[in-house]
């Protein structure tokens, strides 16, 4: 726990609270003192959302700290019980109300006996783990939940069904773009002969977890949150998963592949895998679905490729060709950040000279991805270090979250943001998705306009388009800040607008290392000569 004014993944209630505000009909119950509980504006203001389960908070407050929370949080749980009784009462404590060390879950036991929902209490450690740690062990643990429960009941259904299908595992509330890769997948899966079975915990219900099993396999498209759900049921179930995120055209076509393997062992192992007993007429049938034939799925990656995403022709353009060799910098989650450097190496020749990853858990994961595509790696989740590298670098572009966006704009560098945090520009409301061959659209389109698009600047000085006379510096640092005398800066002014930012930004850093405060004509020629040399 940090006091920090920025934060690449918040505090681990608000991972909780994002799962939980997910799923219908599923109430959350925050233990916090007043000042935690901005959950409900947050997600109301970014999603544009109306209809959605706000949380509630179970304020401590100076009388709870003077005869303790029990009375009120047990109250609390009844009271939402019988007001809109839900299927599931989730409560989470926060960083500051863990300090108090209360039983909890002794709370929750007390309030279940005389509640008709289900009551559970986060099972998270809240000084040890993050956001993103936070919502994939609270999935698992509402999976782990309703499995258990349908066993003890009887109502758990293991029969595969008797086509394809498959459960979409970890697409839920304030995900980048994650409405919208949804739709995408849900297009790619259909176009495929394979049926969404369960989506989760976007929109799901958790009376509806006991389905999951049904399913031919799961799909995780973003590690950050679903890994532990997939591998509990490939462990409990025997359910077969792929982590490949369908991001570019080259992990597109692998995310295929593999579902297509996978699917294929399914049906060949067929009563080892609970498939429903099938006539041979059904199963010869089955033999013709697309995502079991080989040729026939080349045949689609082949067509989608070529006429669905423009992506490949994109990259054999005079426009993507002029980006070819300029520095990037790619900073984000682990799944966004490890595809898009792929993206850019491997598909489009931009070189990253620094890939970077905020998801320090993940690092080893990350290392192993972005290793042969970049010049350095960066694992961090310290906002300064990466803007120090980016000022450092002076890339062409920066591929980022929204606060390498705000680093771009104070050092004059185009920013395409390509993961969370999220804000509310990155809920378009026309449909973008990163994922499937629609989304290597999309980011041929974020990577082109991201970068500054050759004279552009010089017209726009032509033609006034800005106040030319200005130049920002690329010093993030605000410390030491330099002085031009009026002669260097009358030369600077005359310098085409095109170029003006670099020659302003080379001068500065010859200053510096110099230990020169005031900048002259005369440095402002050495810097030059020094450039040239």
């Amino acid at each position: 726990m940090k006091l920090a004014y920025w934060m690449y993944a918040g505090p681990a209630h608000i991972g909780t609270l994002r799962v939980a505000s997910s799923f219908k009909n599923v109430h959350a119950i925050m233990h916090a003192p007043l000042g935690d509980d901005y959950f409900n504006v947050m997600r109301s203001m970014l999603e544009r959302e109306r209809d959605f389960t706000p949380v509630t908070a179970s304020i401590v407050d100076r009388h709870v700290l003077a005869r303790g929370s029990q009375e009120k949080v047990v109250e609390n749980i009844q009271r939402k019980d019988k007001e809109e009784s839900p299927d599931l009462i989730l409560l989470t404590p926060t960083c500051t109300s863990s300090i108090l060390q209360e039983d909890l879950q002794n709370f929750v036991n007390r309030a279940s006996n005389e509640s008709s929902s289900d009551v559970l209490l986060a099972d998270v450690n809240h000084y040890r783990v993050n956001e993103l740690q936070a919502a994939d062990r609270t999935l698992e643990q509402i999976v782990r939940f309703y499995i258990e429960k349908a066993k003890k009941d009887e109502s758990l259904t293991t029969i595969k069904t008797e086509k394809p299908s498959a459960n979409i595992i970890g697409m839920f509330t304030l995900g980048f773009h994650n409405q919208h890769d949804c739709k995408e997948l849900k297009r790619l899966l259909s176009d495929l002969g394979i049926t969404v079975n369960e989506i989760i915990p976007e929109g799901g219900f958790v009376t509806q977890l006991k389905n999951l099993p049904k399913a031919w396999f799961n799909i995780v498209p973003y590690r950050e949150v679903g890994l532990m759900t997939a591998s509990y049921l490939e462990k409990e179930h025997n359910m077969p998963y792929t982590s490949i995120t369908p991001m570019g055209i080259v992990d597109t076509s692998s995310f295929i592949r593999e579902i297509s393997s996978i699917c294929h062992k399914v049906y060949e192992a067929g009563s080892l895998t609970n498939l429903p007993t099938l006539d041979v007429e059904v199963r010869d049938k089955m033999k013709d679905l697309k995502i079991l034939n080989k040729k026939d799925v080349e045949s689609f990656i082949d067509q989608q490729t070529t006429f669905v995403s423009q992506a490949a022709w994109f990259s054999r353009s005079i426009d993507c060709q002029n980006l070819t060799g300029k520095k990037t910098v790619v900073f984000g989650d682990a799944t966004h950040a490890a595809c898009m450097t792929k993206i850019l190496v491997r598909e489009m020749g931009i070189n990253v000279v620094c890939a970077g990853t905020y998801c320090k858990h993940d690092a080893d994961w990350f290392r192993e991805q972005v290793s042969g595509f970049c010049d350095q790696v960066l694992i961090t989740d310290d906002h300064s270090q990466i803007g120090d590298i980016i000022s450092q670098i002076e890339p062409a572009a920066i591929f980022g979250t929204q606060m390498e966006r705000h680093v771009g704009k104070r050092l004059d560098i185009p920013c395409g943001v390509i993961s969370a945090p999220v804000h509310i520009q990155n809920f378009p409301l026309g449909f973008r998705p990163f994922l499937g061959y629609e989304g290597t659209n999309q980011i041929s389109d974020l990577v082109y306009n991201s970068f500054g698009l050759g004279m552009e600047d010089h017209l726009l000085e032509i033609f006034n388009g800005h106040d030319n006379k200005e130049v920002i510096t690329r010093s993030y640092s605000s410390e030491n800040e330099l002085q031009w005398n009026k002669e260097a800066s009358a030369e600077l002014s005359r310098v085409p607008g095109f170029v003006r930012a670099k020659v302003k930004r080379n001068t500065e850093k010859y200053a510096r290392d110099q230990k020169t405060p005031i900048i002259t004509l005369e440095v402002m020629y050495a810097a030059k000569e020094a450039v040239a040399a």
